[in-house]
């Protein structure tokens, strides 16, 4: 997918785990996993807000476009 998740650099530079974010925002670390993977298909707005609520970050530091992988249709 061309859609690259960053959540694990973000996750990284604020010292924190996955298990403390998913705590933090009422999520299962199994679809928290899920998205820091890349692996999911879609996020919920209000997920992507609660994440970055909790990492003081904006959408854009969390997700980005790479044209030169390929995309999923």
């Amino acid at each position: 997918m061309a859609i690259v998740v960053r959540l694990d650099e973000q996750l990284h530079a604020r010292r924190m785990t996955l298990t403390e974010l998913a705590a933090r925002i009422d999520i299962t670390l199994a679809n928290l996993s899920i998205l820091k993977t890349g692996k999911a298909k879609a996020i919920r707005f209000s997920t992507l807000e609660a994440i970055c609520a909790v990492l003081e970050c904006q959408p854009g530091d969390l997700l980005a476009f790479d044209p030169t992988l390929p995309s999923e249709e």
